[in-house]
């Protein structure tokens, strides 16, 4: 019995112990020559990427809030509305709508995402870049000189501040602070995937000005918004020098922001090392919320790039995460896509992992950017649809207003109802009932109630959209709207009725809950095709190579076709896959891959899940782990080879690697659903369930030996047994029960631990 608790202890060390290790981080023996393979840094509202441009050592700077917040020239004209693109489509005149609302993304060089600015040190004597390496632990990079030259820097985890310190370098030593190019030729117009040249923005340069050991940037943008940076730094020693840099922003009429210039004043009066303990002590927490262990060391490594990542970019008062987030593109030219919120897939993407990995507070600056821009929405709903309730753009600026682009997702009806569900994750995972009564089911009432409004009956009984769209099949022409309801949007509309009656059934509110299934009721079922397969829609079959699994989005991520649903639902699943999988990914994009591994994971084939998983990482990433969306190897995977930089992919395959470890969608905890058979020894820490569980488990020589779980909230759960019998190591305040063959009820209260052993019969 000794040798048993000492063994038990061992393995409780084991299951709270950060899994970060020095394997994972990024390590070169030179500096990347393009901004988009740099070391990237990052606190949610300031990042920096470390490169080389030229001979000199070069920190990209930026500011999650930099934006051209000027409005789409030509989209808010007489014809910005729902009803005059549906009579268009209905005269099947599509042309004036493609010009109108679509054109100008591309025409329009603004509004934008933009730059910061850049630092510059002149590395001409130091020799060659021996080493370049960024410690994921401590997010700190460190890059050294054959001429002994040494550099440390960092963005602070949680001030507007980046660090850097150089040792054994001449005391004379000192940045350049260089701004971008907002004057100069135009080379590059309508150009939103590779980027216009900044310079078409019209801004006139700003102004850089030194005094001592101090340099500050001023530029002035559209519409009296103003940024500024200021670096300073000091000598340490006759050798050392360290310094400290900060971006300010300032829009008109906003409340003030503090001057990056005084930011840096009160800096510089601390020490280096000092800050550096500080930051380092948010990032250990950081990474104790959740860690894996799997024996694919490719997967294992890109997946805490991807937390490091996410640490980087999610802060809970910063902006969400955009399509570049705090790594806007240093190259002269508008960020690919403006940097701007892409709804149709590109945020929800990027919030898909935070939830079972345990970051729900850096999660919920997502929510809390959805909930400032509210009354926004709400003007553009009344303003596009005419219709009271909650709509949301699909492509926004930073303060939540439209930018259009291809109208079927931009100005999309469902928009609300897919970020609807990242309110609905961020409740059942946190069993917050103050967030739940405040954010998550107004939200979702809001979107509903829109829906109602806008939604007829057709000739069977059945609600629809007057026109329904599956974003980006088609394309932009007439023939990608449909007069049936598509799986797209039918999955996102019962998935908003059914939710709203849910919430509003653990609020009490049983009368607003049988309203909202009765609508519920009156939607038909998804589209199949005979050999039981999702279509896009009633008349178009899945028949075509293509980047955005929109079809599938009843499988994942909305789970209203489970495979915990029995024969018929699994069907539907595998013949799904198997078609889209037989047709091929010519049309591919990263995400692509990402999505598919969760999905993949969701039918239990961790085979496959993890195979596609491996062709993200190895294939449609940069050096750095940026993904870059097409196949950077050229070897077949996806007629896409490109290599516009955003983030959703990136998010996506951390998340899809979670969900073969942990699931929890089907109402009830399930551990290691979908990994490969080869895979004998795999663990996971805290991962996070639904109803607010923190589970842990561990696979030796081929079997779960052990199982953990904490009630965050205390409540009810049941578990499927990854063994055949157990014993009850450890518990305290959980109430056990064998309710059905291969499951446990399981009722705890709040705090409660129990740890689970296999039996070993």
């Amino acid at each position: 019995m000794n040798k048993l608790l000492a063994a038990l202890s061992l393995s409780l060390l084991a299951l709270t112990s950060a899994g970060q290790s020095s394997q994972h981080d990024l390590q070169f023996s030179q500096l990347a020559t393009r901004w988009d393979e740099a070391i990237p840094l990052g606190n949610g509202l300031l990042g920096a990427l470390i490169w080389q441009k030229d001979d000199h050592l070069r920190l990209s700077l930026d500011r999650a809030d930099l934006w051209d917040m000027r409005p789409m020239k030509g989209l808010h004209r007489k014809e910005f509305s729902y009803q005059w693109v549906i009579d268009q489509v209905n005269k099947k005149d599509y042309k004036p709508v493609q010009q109108y609302l679509d054109a100008p993304y591309d025409q329009e060089a603004a509004p934008s995402k933009i730059p910061g600015g850049a630092l510059e040190f002149d590395t001409r004597n130091w020799g060659a870049v021996q080493s370049v390496h960024l410690t994921l632990s401590n997010a700190v990079c460190e890059v050294t000189w054959a001429g002994g030259a040494r550099m440390k820097t960092f963005v602070d985890a949680v001030k507007p501040l980046g660090w850097f310190r150089f040792e054994n370098v001449n005391a004379d030593f000192a940045p350049q602070l260089l701004a971008p190019q907002y004057q100069g030729a135009v080379k590059n117009v309508a150009d939103p995937v590779g980027g216009d040249d900044l310079s078409r923005l019209g801004y006139k340069q700003g102004s850089i000005r030194k005094t001592g050991n101090s340099i500050t940037y001023q530029q002035e943008g559209w519409g009296g918004f103003k940024y500024e940076i200021n670096v300073r730094w000091k000598k340490i020693n006759a050798t050392t020098i360290e310094g400290v840099w900060s971006i300010s922003s300032q829009y008109p009429g906003k409340p003030v922001n503090e001057l990056a210039a005084k930011v840096t004043a009160k800096a510089a009066a601390n020490d280096f090392n000092k800050e550096l303990a500080t930051h380092s002590s948010w990032w250990q927490h950081f990474w104790h919320q959740s860690a894996i262990h799997v024996p694919d060391t490719l997967l294992e490594k890109q997946w805490y790039l991807e937390q490091y990542k996410f640490g980087s970019a999610a802060r809970k008062n910063a902006p969400p995460i955009s399509l570049q987030a705090v790594w806007t593109a240093d190259n002269g030219r508008i960020a690919p896509w403006k940097g701007d919120y892409h709804h149709d897939l590109n945020t929800q993407l990027s919030y898909w992992p935070s939830y079972s990995a345990n970051h729900l507070e850096e999660a919920m600056g997502y929510i809390n950017h959805l909930e400032a821009n509210k009354a926004n929405y709400q003007r553009y709903t009344k303003m596009y649809f005419g219709a009271d309730g909650l709509a949301v753009p699909g492509v926004t600026t930073l303060d939540g207003t439209e930018m259009g682009g291809w109208i079927q997702y931009s100005l999309s009806p469902t928009v609300s109802s897919w970020l609807a569900q990242h309110y609905y994750l961020q409740w059942r995972y946190s069993m917050d009932k103050q967030f739940l009564k405040t954010k998550a089911y107004p939200w979702i009432k809001g979107a509903a109630s829109f829906l109602e409004n806008i939604t007829v009956k057709d000739n069977n009984g059945h609600r629809k959209l007057k026109i329904s769209s599956s974003p980006e099949i088609n394309d932009n022409s007439l023939d990608a709207w449909f007069l049936q309801n598509t799986n797209y949007d039918l999955a996102l509309m019962k998935f908003t009725f059914s939710k709203a009656a849910e919430l509003a059934t653990i609020l009490g509110l049983s009368s607003e809950a049988a309203h909202w299934n009765n609508i519920l009721s009156e939607f038909g079922d998804f589209a199949l095709s005979p050999g039981n397969e999702l279509m896009f829609a009633p008349s178009m079959a899945y028949n075509q190579s293509h980047r955005h699994f929109s079809h599938m989005m009843a499988i994942h991520p909305l789970g209203l076709i489970k495979w915990e649903d029995g024969a018929k639902a699994q069907t539907i699943i595998k013949n799904t896959i198997h078609l889209a999988d037989s047709i091929g990914p010519d049309y591919w994009c990263g995400y692509s891959y990402a999505w598919m591994g969760n999905i993949k994971a969701r039918a239990k084939d961790g085979a496959g899940a993890a195979k596609d998983l491996q062709t993200f990482a190895r294939a449609f990433c940069s050096v750095n782990s940026f993904h870059l969306n097409g196949d950077q190897t050229k070897s077949g995977l996806s007629k896409f080879q490109y290599r516009p930089f955003t983030l959703e992919g990136n998010f996506a395959f951390a998340a899809g690697l979670q969900e073969m470890l942990l699931q929890s969608y089907a109402g009830f905890i399930e551990i290691m659903p979908a990994i490969p058979a080869a895979w004998n020894n795999v663990s996971f820490e805290q991962l996070r369930t639904e109803g607010a569980f923190l589970v842990s488990a561990r696979k030796d020589g081929g079997q779960v030996d052990e199982v953990k779980i904490v009630a965050e909230k205390g409540g009810q759960t049941r578990l499927k047994l990854p063994f055949k019998t157990f014993f009850a190591a450890s518990n305290k305040g959980f109430v056990i029960n064998s309710t059905e063959d291969g499951f446990l009820s399981l009722t705890a209260v709040p705090g409660a631990v129990l740890v689970l052993k296999n039996g070993y019969e």
